[in-house]
């Protein structure tokens, strides 16, 4: 048999793996439902799976009774197997997470700072020392460290090119994170909050493949899934949908411009509408999720000011989501971040302004809250530190025995890595 060919079946197995892996991230199944997913022989499966429990990542997980003959023994991920870290860099403060291979939170922390007065040396000194928290009762280093950022981030060269709201411009993130930690460059994944939240929504959502999902925080972003993939565009820099020109004649923005959509529906932007300073809305100790739920009682209570607010900000939305439902005819509009919050006075009136503003896409795209509210940034990264272990589950070692007595050749082999660059370059869920 010839190098190559040996070489591609190699391939194509360790392809397969990774299928049944990933089909495992939505819960237990029976070898005959992996056989049906992905298509394989039963034979090809049992085998696969086989090798997959011998590598530590899966185990079994009761019967299944379908019925008729036999119950069928299924298979679930074995969460402990591996962990990956999550950072978070906000405007206003920092979060950290680790979460297991079957995708349950470990730890979390997190800390409020201006983030841009701290400026990026001292910054991620922040953001290591939460990361060493959360990881201080784990065994070994994460499998991968993931890193969400509201900017423009560069994934080739995994850089962030610019972040208004930071005030950062050619931060090379990967590389400070990888030394500050002690952990391989290349286990370092940069990448955009509202990609990460995107990434989340399809993994825990309810399995929806075609969806925009839009970013409410400090700034506005979007990210856009078809087929199940986040994409980024030729340099990553897809979805920006916060700097869109919504009003020529508008505020200035922090990228530059002026009457970008970020200077209507941004948070700072929605609080200075809502209520004037000293106002304790204004009071960044106290938080977004604290501070929307006061919003959303004073509406309750009559606050016309505050009312009158949200209600421009659907506006502002409906004016940017028309473009994009009759560009990219999502099935379902997910709004995110601190939009969640206020879906009550959002949804529906999005919902009308795009059947009466796009073209046709418009009558029929679903509007929705995320869940997931304003963590779904950090739970998107979490999930991405571990995928290069569903990308190629032959990471984890086989052991010693299935050497055929003989020890591995390489720290490598005998190690599981770290996650790499190229797995997030393409964020897919089966």
């Amino acid at each position: 048999m010839g190098v190559s060919v040996q070489a591609e079946q190699i391939s194509q197995r360790t392809a397969n793996l990774a299928g049944l892996l990933r089909a495992l991230r939505r819960g237990p199944r029976s070898r005959s439902q992996l056989a049906a997913h992905s298509g394989l022989y039963k034979a090809t499966v049992s085998s696969l799976v086989t090798e997959l429990a011998d590598r530590g990542l899966v185990r079994p997980a009761g019967l299944r009774n379908g019925g008729h003959g036999r119950p069928s023994q299924l298979v679930e991920l074995r969460g402990e197997a591996a962990y990956g870290l999550a950072l978070r860099v906000e405007a206003d403060g920092f979060s950290a997470m680790t979460m297991d291979l079957a995708g349950v939170p470990l730890a979390s922390r997190a800390s409020v700072a201006d983030v841009a007065q701290l400026g990026l040396e001292r910054g991620m000194d922040e953001l290591a020392a939460l990361a060493e928290a959360v990881c201080a009762d784990l065994d070994g280093p994460p499998i991968g460290v993931a890193v969400s950022v509201p900017g423009l981030v560069d994934t080739n060269a995994q850089v962030l090119r610019f972040a208004p709201a930071l005030r950062w411009r050619d931060a090379g993130l990967a590389d400070l994170i990888a030394a500050r930690l002690g952990v391989d460059l290349t286990g370092v994944v940069i990448e955009n909050e509202a990609n990460l939240g995107a990434f989340a929504e399809v993994l825990e959502g309810p399995g929806v493949r075609e969806l925009f999902y839009l970013s409410g925080g400090i700034g506005v972003g979007g990210g856009l899934v078809s087929g199940g993939v986040v994409l980024r565009g030729a340099r990553g820099f897809a979805g920006e949908i916060g700097h869109i020109t919504i009003d020529g004649a508008g505020d200035a923005c922090s990228c530059g411009r002026t009457g970008c959509l970020e200077t209507k529906a941004g948070f700072p932007a929605l609080l200075r509408a809502a209520a004037s300073p000293p106002d304790s809305l204004h009071d960044p100790s106290l938080g977004v999720d604290a501070r929307v739920t006061a919003l959303r009682d004073r509406i309750r209570d009559g606050d016309q000011r505050a009312a009158a607010a949200v209600h421009d900000l659907g506006t502002a939305l409906s004016t940017a989501l028309a473009t994009v439902v009759d560009l990219v005819d999502p099935e379902v509009l997910v709004l995110g971040g601190y939009f969640a919050g206020l879906a009550e006075w959002l949804v529906e009136p999005i919902r009308v302004a795009l059947g009466a503003r796009s073209t046709g896409p418009g009558t029929r795209c679903r509007v929705v809250a995320s869940t997931l509210g304003t963590s779904a940034a950090l739970l998107g990264a979490a999930h991405l530190a571990t995928e290069r272990l569903f990308t190629d589950p032959t990471l984890a070692p086989l052991p010693v025995s299935s050497f055929c007595g003989e020890k591995p050749d390489s720290p490598q082999e005998a190690q599981v890595g770290a996650v790499g660059r190229g797995s997030a370059e393409k964020s897919e869920v089966s």
